[in-house]
């Protein structure tokens, strides 16, 4: 599905859930949810990331059946209400949610744990015929933030991912489906999430699309000295005009109409500079 993509996309967050770290408990009944959905559609979202478990740092485990109710009514309310095309991701780590959100008309799996948590998300993944998204994240939501430590961060995110990407081959998931993340925020420290900004270009040496996450990041805070996470929608979006000139295809992001602009800009640059290279 990614394979030929000439534009970067942007994947519009959809968090149906009373927890999460920056927007927990805004789109927590289907109306709100839809609502949401309909305005990132209108700004220019490409895909839709649909999800019933806060991955914030401490967050606790939510299991599958109250995961599927919430995420498989907003799923089909956005697609008998909204579009019946527009691509949705479900963001679990649970086979059963992934399976129950694909029959609802989802499209695609995003996974944090890059199927650590449930090895039978690769076989669903494979048997669909979906893409795949694999997270690169140390430690668990409940323990990615204690203390996580790393010699060289980017070659071990890089050879994570590579085992990952490894494991789902073996699974029967075609190369053209598997997209890779290299988890900012995700069980590392600001300066992990710096040295993998300053080496995006290395991800995507790896050969398979990336997507980056960086929405609102509590690093980004840190180097603003801002504590609220929705005053950091510039700093997102500078992340995005980066990552777009690394080669970078594909943003996680809350904030839809300003990352779009800092993508749609940073691409045009982009081509200009890549067409004049001798």
């Amino acid at each position: 599905m990614f394979n030929k993509m000439t534009k970067p996309l942007i994947m519009g967050i959809l968090n149906v859930t009373p927890d999460s770290f920056s927007d927990g408990g805004k789109y927590t009944d289907l109306d709100s949810a839809t609502e949401q959905a309909q305005i990132m559609c209108d700004q220019g979202v490409d895909i839709l990331d649909v999800g019933g478990e806060s991955t914030r740092p401490g967050a606790e485990t939510i299991q599958s059946d109250e995961q599927i109710a919430r995420v498989v009514p907003v799923i089909k309310a956005i697609r008998t209400k909204i579009s019946e095309t527009v691509l949705i991701s479900i963001d679990t780590t649970l086979s059963e949610v992934a399976e129950a959100a694909l029959e609802a008309g989802a499209n695609i799996i995003n996974d944090v744990s890059a199927g650590q948590t449930d090895k039978r998300i690769l076989t669903v993944a494979s048997d669909w015929g979906v893409p795949i998204i694999l997270m690169h994240m140390q430690g668990t939501p409940k323990t990615m933030q204690d203390n996580p430590s790393y010699d060289d961060v980017v070659s071990e995110v890089i050879d994570s991912l590579k085992s990952s990407i490894s494991e789902a081959l073996t699974a029967g998931i075609k190369h053209e489906n598997i997209v890779v993340d290299p988890g900012i925020g995700f069980g590392k420290r600001r300066e992990d999430n710096i040295d993998l900004l300053a080496h995006l270009n290395d991800l995507v040496a790896m050969g398979y699309p990336v997507l980056l996450g960086t929405s609102r990041k509590r690093f980004m805070g840190s180097l603003c000295a801002v504590s609220d996470p929705a005053e950091l929608v510039t700093a997102t979006a500078v992340t995005t005009a980066l990552g777009v000139m690394a080669g970078v295809q594909m943003y996680r992001v809350h904030d839809v109409k300003e990352n779009r602009q800092a993508a749609d800009v940073a691409w045009a640059i982009k081509q200009a500079r890549d067409n004049s290279a001798p």
